[in-house]
Order: C-alpha cells, then sequence, then structure tokens
C-alpha cells in the first residue's frame, strides 16, 4: 500500500525539501545565516492527548519526530508538542501556546466540544488552526486531516469476507462509542449484510482496551464451541493484542482470521513472523499528525492547501508491504 502524500495536496515541493536546500546554499560559519530560512522566527504548536493506549502513544511519537524533522530543515523554525492527559488539560495547554506565541496550531482532540471555543478563538486572531482526526463542533479550522473511519470499517468487513470465501460465523468487538467507533461499525455491517452467508453472532463493547478485548474473547469462545466462530473483528490492534491472548491460552485452531485495525509495530511484527491467524490489518496511521505539523509549515511558507479536508485512506498491511510498515522505534 503506498503511503498517504499529504504533501500532494499542496501547490508546493514539501517545505522539509525546500528548506534543507536553502539551508545547504547559506554560507558556513555565521549564525545569522542559519536562522535566516524561510520559517526563522516562526513557530508552531502541536496539542496532542497524552499516550493512555498504543494508538495515543504514537501521535506522541510522530509530533515529537515531527519537531525533529522540522527544527533541524527549518533554521529558526520552533516547534512545540504539549500533550495533555484530558480535555480540560488541553485547554489549558493550548491557552499557554498561545501566550507562547504560536503562528500556526495543530491539534487532535482529546474531545471536541470542550476544545472548540478556545481553538475558535485562536482562529479568530488570526492563527491558521489545522485539526487532525475528530473534528470540532463547528467549522473554524483552516485545514482538516483526517483517516477515513467508514472505509476503515468496509475495508475491514471485506477482507474478513475473503478470508471466509463469503461463509462463516463473526464476532466483533466495537470500539469506545464515539461517532468514529460508529462510522467505522456502520460501514462493517453494511457491507457484511451484502453476503448473507455471513452472520454476526456476536456484539460487544472493547473500549480500544487490550484488557477488555481478552476478557471479551474469552467469553466468545466460551460461548461458541469450536467449528461454531470463523472470525473476530476487533476493530483496533491494541484489542487484538489481548483477543490473540485469550485465543492462544484457550488451545483452539478453529479461527480463520482475527483482525484487528490501526498498524501497530506489535500486529505488524507479528505479520512478518508468519502469524496463521494475524495475516493482515487496517491501516489508520498515527503519522497523520506528523503530516498535519509538516501542513502548517507549508500555510506558514505562504503555500495555500488544493482542499480544506484531506481524508487518509483505509489501507491494508500484509506480508506484501509490512517490512516497509514497520517502525520497531515507534511507541505504536
Amino acid at each position: 500500500m503506498k503511503k498517504a502524500n499529504i504533501a500532494s495536496k499542496f501547490r508546493f515541493a514539501t517545505v522539509l525539501g525546500a528548506a534543507a536546500l536553502a539551508c545547504s546554499c547559506s554560507r558556513s560559519g555565521s549564525s545569522n545565516d542559519a536562522a535566516s530560512g524561510p520559517l526563522a522566527g516562526k513557530t508552531v504548536g502541536i496539542s496532542i492527548p497524552a499516550a493512555d493506549h498504543g494508538w495515543t502513544g504514537g501521535i506522541v511519537f510522530w509530533a515529537n519526530r515531527a519537531k525533529k524533522d522540522l527544527e533541524a530543515a527549518n533554521p529558526g523554525l520552533r516547534v512545540l508538542v504539549s500533550a495533555a492527559k484530558d480535555a480540560a488539560e488541553q485547554v489549558g495547554n493550548v491557552e499557554n501556546l498561545v501566550v507562547r506565541g504560536i503562528d500556526a496550531l495543530v491539534i487532535l482532540p482529546s474531545e471536541p466540544a470542550p476544545l472548540t471555543p478556545v481553538c475558535k478563538r485562536v482562529a479568530e486572531s488570526g492563527v491558521p488552526v489545522i485539526v487532525v482526526d475528530r473534528n470540532f463542533t463547528e467549522p473554524l479550522q483552516t485545514l482538516e486531516i483526517v483517516g477515513d473511519n467508514p472505509g476503515f470499517g468496509r475495508v475491514s468487513a471485506e477482507r474478513i469476507v475473503e478470508a471466509l470465501g463469503g461463509q462463516g460465523n463473526v464476532a466483533i468487538m466495537q470500539g469506545v462509542l464515539c461517532q468514529v467507533n460508529t462510522d467505522r461499525v456502520e460501514a462493517f455491517r453494511e457491507v457484511i449484510a451484502k453476503h448473507p452467508g455471513i452472520h454476526i453472532v456476536e456484539d460487544g463493547v472493547s473500549d480500544w482496551s487490550s484488557e477488555k478485548g481478552l476478557r471479551l474473547m474469552e467469553n466468545y469462545l466460551q460461548k461458541h464451541p469450536a467449528g461454531t466462530l470463523d472470525a473476530v473483528w476487533t476493530g483496533d490492534d491494541d484489542v487484538l493484542l489481548g483477543a490473540r491472548k485469550a485465543y492462544a491460552e484457550s488451545g483452539r485452531t478453529d479461527l480463520k482470521i482475527l483482525l484487528g485495525g490501526g498498524g501497530s509495530k506489535a500486529v505488524v511484527k507479528m505479520i512478518l513472523d508468519g502469524d496463521p491467524l494475524v495475516t493482515q490489518t487496517v491501516t489508520y496511521p498515527p503519522k497523520m499528525i506528523y503530516e498535519a505539523a509538516q501542513s502548517a509549515a507549508a500555510l506558514l511558507s505562504g503555500d495555500k492547501p488544493d482542499a480544506a479536508r484531506i481524508v487518509i485512506p483505509a489501507g491494508v498491511i500484509n506480508a506484501s508491504n509490512a517490512a516497509e510498515n514497520y517502525f520497531p522505534d515507534s511507541a505504536y
């Protein structure tokens, strides 16, 4: 699967490459020249949730990687990364970033409603706001970069349909009951409904928790003896790890596929290692925060996006492309 090229949505060569070229052409030995790039004196603020589970751990990793790469490529640019344990703390962090003098704000709101008023004030002050993954309660952003949640559900269902040959029983594990989860599950069910030979026999809530995934899987295996359950869609790679553990402890070998989602390094490694049950995963990359930070730098360079909303499509990681999607240093 080709990774989404966010830069292609802009009418510019990436700011990283342009700035690196400017840096290489500058005279050596001058500290003034070293900080005279097109973004010198500018500040990008990145506000994100703390790493309370695997995917947000990936967000934290890629936010800090964006800071490192952008500051290295753009002399004089500051990138400030701020993580919050909850919405109230994130509101305070955004206010603090404003006090520190940001020229652009990249934000993944932990909860859209509490973050909307403070981000509206930021936007009204003339600072561009790039929102990632989930939107505000009113349209105030300059640019929105999101994953394709309905596509995530559709692709997941299609992979299970193919693995089962159009016949079999499926159990699903929903995440936190929010709009992201609803979009995924509804799209999943729409695809399954087109295949009368496939039946959804269980539907539980994991809250995107590995521990709850383990308990749900234990319950599903107890209720459905060997030969009566063919696939489990956990909808999340953290949840899959718990479910995979429960399945291994059961000693059963009858499942045909266990499918998660997100593209975590742990699951990609399982694919690389040839796990017979975990042969693929559906992408929902935390790297979108990195792409958003690059987009913020591009905006500050004077480049404008061709679209106000960029959707990163859901793809599939399997044995054919797992190596290029394995980031062992990532938190996710």
